[in-house]
């Protein structure tokens, strides 16, 4: 194997004995979780940060030893694994000083305790602030303001109260440098880990090297996303879809709604190694796409969830057209219902 795509894999998994710091943030690694990452470190520099998810996650805990600082930022709580997740959190909750902020719908019988911080209504860069608010500098909003930008939640009063402070344009190309960035790196953990650290002192995304030309390809890349959508976009009764754009799933599924002429777009990519289909799902409906996928996903072998308007599934790989048209009818079900409920 080339030496470069050797270390390139290795980016791409993260190290797993550096859960045995005493402070230890783990977030997710979008953008929204990197903000997340940024306020909680910028609260405790000491803390050393793990990139995770939702199916990795309880996994991972069982790796942690003698943490005294527990902090988990935008990490949703799997259905399947919901019961011992919550034991899990408990027996920290018991040895550490545990926080765990999240803005996920929760799976039905989670119960909240006072280490639980939650709410669907605003992003998870914007909550982390607002539960570490005591130990960080008012400048720190701005970071949160990127996150909440990155997860199309910018419209709370917290937020638009933040914005106020600021120039709004200035605020929207930080953003979106910062954001296309991201996407252009992948799962590239180290860069996520290194880009944290400044994000923490309130360093502006376009002063941190290689940032710019990073986000200037991501936008190279998302219009030759948008060509290809739109030319090979599949179109169902409700909703559109495209499959191995080999590129951002999330831009992907923006484009499939906007070009299929639909409210619900979905962009699919084969995972050769897993066998399966990871799925971005973006709507610009009522229909909530998050309480759908927990419903179905499981019937085809997979899993799904996220939030109302913009969610993810894992659909194994010779299910994915019967998932599409069972999704599809479901949410010509759903919209059916909203239609007759406003009438």
């Amino acid at each position: 194997m080339p030496a470069n795509r050797s270390k390139r894999n290795q980016n791409m998994k993260e190290p797993q004995n550096q859960l045995k710091a005493k402070t230890l943030i783990l977030t997710h690694g979008d953008s929204d979780g990197i903000c997340s990452g940024a306020i909680a470190k910028s609260a405790y520099p000491e803390a050393y940060v793990y990139f995770t998810s939702p199916v990795s996650l309880l996994d991972k805990l069982d790796l942690i030893e003698d943490v005294e600082n527990l902090i988990i930022c935008d990490i949703a709580i799997e259905e399947r694994r919901s019961f011992e997740l919550y034991s899990a959190l408990n027996k920290f909750a018991e040895e550490c000083n545990l926080y765990y902020i999240d803005h996920h719908p929760l799976p039905e019988g989670f119960g909240k305790e006072d280490w639980f911080f939650h709410d669907t209504g605003v992003c998870a860069s914007e909550l982390t602030y607002r539960v570490f608010e005591g130990l960080l500098s008012q400048e720190m909003r701005r970071v949160a303001i990127y996150g909440a930008i990155g997860d199309f939640c910018d419209n709370t009063p917290c937020v638009r109260s933040w914005v106020r402070d600021w120039d709004k344009r200035s605020l929207f190309f930080q953003a979106g440098t910062l954001i296309q960035a991201i996407l252009y790196k992948g799962k590239d953990y180290d860069f996520k880990r290194i880009l944290l650290e400044p994000l923490s002192k309130d360093m502006i995304p376009s002063n941190i090297p290689d940032l710019l030309e990073f986000a200037r390809e991501a936008a190279i890349n998302e219009e030759k996303i948008r060509l290809f959508v739109k030319e090979n976009v599949k179109v169902l009764k409700n909703s559109a879809y495209i499959v191995n754009t080999n590129n951002s799933i999330s831009k992907a599924a923006i484009y499939a709604a906007s070009y299929g002429k639909r409210e619900v777009g979905i962009a699919a990519e084969y995972r050769e190694k897993k066998g399966v289909y990871d799925l971005s799902i973006r709507s610009r409906g009522k229909a909530d796409i998050n309480r759908l996928l927990r419903s179905i996903a499981p019937k085809f072998g997979g899993s799904g969830g996220g939030h109302p308007v913009a969610a993810g599934a894992r659909i194994p790989e010779n299910s994915l057209e019967a998932f599409l048209r069972a999704f599809d009818k479901k949410l010509g079900e759903a919209n059916e219902v909203n239609y007759n409920g406003n009438k």
